[in-house]
C-alpha cells in the first residue's frame, strides 16, 4: 500500500530527463543535472535559490572533490558528459577531461548514465545503450580510482541504482531493464564487486532508477514508470512505497540539517501531451518531508589528476 509524504516544494524547472541527484553538506544544496537538457542545476537549501548552467555535453551525474584536493579550486566537480569523465567549473565553464572508456560504443549510441561516490572515495558510473543499432552493442560499468579508469562489469543496458550499505561491505547496482536490484560483496582495499545475489525485483512495467541508502541501512528507489520511491529493508523486502505525482522518477537524495528532506528528480521524456496534461509535476524536482535521515555525503577522495592525460 502506497503512502503519502507531505510535499514541501516543487522547484519549476521542467527538467527533460532530470538525474544525478547529491546532497552537499558544505553549501547547504542539492546538485543535480537535465540529462537532455544539457543543463546543471544548484538548489540551496532552505531558502530555495536555484541556478543553472548549460553544460559543453549532455551530463549524466556528479559528485564534488574533496575541499583537500588542489584540484578543487579550479575544479569543484567530477562529472560524467555523455562521452566520458571530465573535472568541470560551472562558474568558468572549464573541463578537464580524464578519460573517455568506451569511446567507440559511445560513437555507436552509447552515453554514460547512473554514478556515484563509494563509501572510500572512488568514483563509478556505467554507460548505458541508447541506441541500439549495432550487433553486440552494450554498457559497462567503469571504476574511477588512482590505478585509472578500469571495468567493473560488462553487457549492461541502462546501468542504475549504484549506491553502498551504510557499512560499506554490500554494493547494490540495477541494469534497469531486468526489474532486478542485486547486491554484491564489496571489497575496500581493491575496491571490487564479490559474486552477486538477486536483492529485489520491481513490478512488471516498473524499473528501477536512482538509488541511496538512509540511516537505517533501507535502500531508497526511484521507480520509473512506478510513480513511486520504493524503501526496501536491508534484506530486500519492500517496506514502504511513497506515492509521487509523476510516473517517471528518476533519482532521490537526502538532506537537510536533519538529513530529512527528500529531494526526488523527474523526468517529462517520452511523455505523451496527455499524460503531460495529467502530470503537471513531470521534469521538476521534488521535495518532501521524511521520516527517516539520510547519511552524510560523500565526496571524490583525492586523486592524481594530472596522471589523467586525455587530450579531448
Amino acid at each position: 500500500m502506497q503512502q503519502q509524504l507531505e510535499l514541501i516544494a516543487s522547484i519549476p524547472v521542467a527538467n527533460r530527463l532530470g538525474e544525478g541527484i547529491i546532497w552537499d553538506e558544505q553549501s547547504s544544496s542539492v546538485w543535480w543535472t537535465d540529462i537532455h537538457g544539457q543543463q546543471l542545476y544548484r538548489l540551496s537549501w532552505p531558502d530555495l535559490q536555484w541556478q543553472s548552467w548549460t553544460v559543453p555535453e549532455r551530463i549524466s551525474c556528479l559528485a564534488l572533490l574533496d575541499e583537500s584536493d588542489p584540484f578543487a579550486s579550479r575544479y569543484p566537480l567530477l562529472v560524467t558528459f555523455a562521452s566520458g569523465f571530465a573535472l568541470f567549473n560551472p562558474e568558468t565553464a572549464a573541463v578537464h577531461w580524464l578519460a573517455k572508456p568506451d569511446q567507440l560504443a559511445l560513437q555507436r549510441g552509447n552515453r554514460f548514465n547512473d554514478g556515484r561516490v563509494d563509501p572510500y572515495g572512488r568514483f563509478w558510473a556505467g554507460t548505458m545503450v541508447e541506441q541500439r543499432q549495432y550487433a553486440g552493442q552494450a554498457g559497462q560499468l567503469f571504476r574511477l580510482d588512482p590505478q585509472g579508469c578500469q571495468v567493473q562489469r560488462q553487457a549492461l543496458q541502462i546501468p542504475n541504482s549504484l549506491c553502498w550499505s551504510k557499512d560499506g561491505c554490500w554494493a547494490y547496482h540495477a541494469d534497469s531493464p531486468t526489474s532486478e536490484i542485486w547486491r554484491y560483496p564489496f571489497f575496500k582495499i581493491t575496491g571490487n564487486f564479490g559474486p552477486g545475489q538477486l536483492f529485489c525485483r520491481t513490478p512488471v512495467g516498473v524499473e528501477p532508477d536512482g538509488a541511496i541508502v538512509d540511516s537505517t541501512d533501507h535502500l531508497l528507489c526511484a521507480l520509473w514508470g512506478g510513480s513511486a520511491v520504493a524503501r526496501y529493508s536491508p534484506q530486500g523486502q519492500l517496506v514502504e512505497s511513497f506515492a509521487l505525482p509523476v510516473s517517471q522518477p528518476t533519482c532521490v537524495a537526502l538532506g537537510g540539517a536533519a538529513q530529512q528532506i527528500l529531494f526526488v528528480t523527474t523526468a517529462r521524456e517520452g511523455l505523451t501531451a496527455q499524460q503531460l496534461a495529467q502530470q503537471p509535476e513531470a521534469g521538476n524536482l521534488l521535495i518532501y518531508r521524511f521520516p527517516v535521515a539520510g547519511i552524510p555525503s560523500r565526496r571524490v577522495a583525492a586523486l592524481p589528476w594530472e596522471t589523467f592525460n586525455y587530450a579531448s
